[in-house]
């Protein structure tokens, strides 16, 4: 599988660069860098909005998670994919008829206000790099997985493409490589799905929630790479290599049903059919829990915060956003909005389904925690040594790659773009390739440093300030003339704050515990209202600072295009 997968990444890896330098022909001015000079079609838009909002999260973190907690988590996918109803509704062509560059930009146009321009670009900036890294680190993983390299080598291979790309090429660049890595994620996984569900079919359609637990379907090896508490519950023949039960052991033994301990660097081997052990922390919840919804008021409060935010976080994400701009009007970033629906509805059908295989091939996941890495393991696991199996092995591992390059491209871009304008330079051609370099350097740090957190949950929570933030602006600033720039700021400082505070104390300190560990790991059920209520509050009570030509910008954002002509 190695060599395949590596060959893999490899092409998909130098077709990247090849596109990005074709695309240099066409970057000259600020214009191409920035917003691709307003040119973009529809078609190419949609199908490169796809490639860069299809990341880690969408290709490697939905299996995982449905692997790992089952019906629960179905609503990522569905929400990732409805956020483009809210866009299509509420702000997509209003805001490319406002004529802005970036959100930065919004803000000084519609509110008049260089210091909220400044706070903007504080959060691009953060929700940017929150963003990316993940990225990094699953392309770390990926790496690690299909070849053994180590996990810094494809993190540093995916920020140096990405960084010299975007550099070099801006958005001008970068949108045919995006709408190219959209077609090659798509054909990524739809190809080994269809292989999969034949295997599925082969082996008797066995069930993926036995009444006794997740069973291996053949024989397992499983390395332990932290110490590891596991439960049995019925007696189960294991080989080990290492320290089981404080004792060390080179061979066959029976596990009785309770509790065990395994040392980091034991490796246990299971015969086909045994029982897979539950895992605290891991695999906590019962067979039976894995195809029902969460029973309790604490379960039913994270699915509506998780709702919010997948659903207004799309609205207020940087690099989906100025995608928009790219478009010549406001109806074609209608057309655009309304195009993309479709190509990620279509993409999130199938993730979704290997993280339902992975609990038939893959169960020592479970185990493990290595959830995130079952898309890349079900094709092997499933179909074996064949060439077959090495081959789509590869396939997965090369679309797993364009996810984690495209995403990173819009990303840099996004933040490459307000740095270059309001951070280090005034929006030159030279100010953007500087401003890229540094925009790629931040979060390549990060992601070295941070290669154990849950890839979809860094990124909910990246959605969580998203719609915590520039979501109340949009929303506000493009349907309510009574909005103030003061207004704006505090419902920025207050509900993006709040998110971002909870984001920052679940990455480093760790989930809480009750209802402070549910508030905080999914905090978009109040800090999104809270953020509307003070922006609306302050607002009112400083109605005399509204700008003096307010009428005149809402005309702008409203009109129709045949009017504008």
């Amino acid at each position: 599988m190695s060599s395949y997968s590596v060959t893999a990444v490899v092409l998909v890896t130098l077709v990247t660069v090849a596109i990005g330098i074709y695309g240099l022909r066409f970057a000259r001015t600020t214009s191409d860098f920035l917003v691709a000079s307003r040119m973009v079609s529809p078609t190419w838009n949609a199908a490169a909005i796809g490639g860069e909002y299809l990341s880690a999260a969408s290709f490697l973190g939905v299996a995982g998670l449905v692997l790992k907690h089952g019906v629960d988590v179905l609503w990522y996918p569905v929400g990732f994919a409805a956020g483009y109803l809210a866009l299509l509704l509420f702000v997509a062509a209003p805001l490319r008829r406002s004529g802005a560059f970036t959100l930065p930009d919004f803000c000084e146009v519609r509110l008049r206000s260089k210091r909220l321009r400044k706070l903007a670009t504080a959060f691009v900036m953060f929700i940017g790099w929150l963003y990316l890294v993940p990225q990094l680190q699953g392309a770390g993983l990926t790496l690690r997985t299909v070849t053994g390299a180590p996990y810094a080598l494809g993190a540093l291979l995916v920020g140096v493409v990405v960084t010299l790309n975007v550099a070099l090429g801006g958005m001008r660049s970068i949108t045919f490589v995006q709408a190219f890595q959209y077609w090659l994620k798509l054909t990524a996984l739809a190809i080994p799905f269809v292989f999969l569900l034949m295997q599925w079919q082969h082996d008797g359609r066995p069930a993926l929630t036995a009444p006794d637990g997740p069973r291996f379907a053949a024989a397992t090896t499983v390395a332990i790479d932290h110490p590891t508490r596991l439960t049995v519950a019925e007696p189960t023949e294991v080989t080990v290599r290492g320290v089981l039960d404080d004792a060390p052991l080179a061979g066959p033994i029976v596990l009785t049903p309770g509790e065990h301990t395994a040392t980091k660097g034991t490796v246990l081997i299971f015969s086909q059919a045994a029982a897979v052990p539950r895992v605290s922390a891991v695999s906590d919840d019962s067979p039976a829990d894995w195809l029902l919804p969460g029973q309790h008021s604490q379960d039913l409060f994270a699915t509506y915060s998780l709702i919010l935010a997948t659903f207004l976080g799309t609205m207020g994400l940087p690099h989906v956003l100025v995608r928009f701009y790219t478009n010549p009007d406001g109806a074609a970033a209608r057309r655009t909005t309304l195009v993309v629906l479709g190509l990620v509805g279509v993409f999130y059908l199938t993730p979704t389904l290997y993280g339902v295989l992975g609990r038939i091939y893959t169960p020592q996941l479970l185990m493990t925690g290595n959830t995130d890495a079952v898309v890349l393991l079900l094709p092997h696991a499933a179909l074996g040594g064949s060439v077959t199996g090495r081959l789509l092995s590869a396939l997965v591992a090369a679309g797993a790659f364009a996810a984690f390059l495209s995403a990173s491209s819009g990303l840099l871009t996004s933040v490459a773009g307000v740095l270059s304008t309001d951070v280090l330079g005034h929006g030159s051609v030279r100010d953007f390739r500087r401003s890229a370099l540094v925009a790629g350097v931040v979060p390549l740090v990060l992601a070295l440093f941070v290669s154990s957190l849950d890839v979809s949950q860094v990124v909910g929570l990246a959605f969580a300030v998203a719609a915590s933030s520039f979501c109340p602006l949009l929303v506000l600033g493009i349907w309510w003339r009574g909005l103030t720039a003061l207004g704006a700021a505090a419902g920025i400082v207050a509900g993006g704050g709040a998110a971002a505070f909870a984001v920052l104390l679940t990455v480093l300190g760790g989930p809480l515990d009750g209802w402070a560990g549910v508030l905080t790991t999914q905090p978009a059920a109040w800090s999104v209202p809270l953020a509307f209520l003070v922006m609306i509050l302050v607002s009112l009570l400083t109605r005399h600072r509204l700008p003096a030509d307010v009428g005149a910008i809402m005309l702008r954002l409203h009109a129709p295009d045949a009017l504008r002509m």
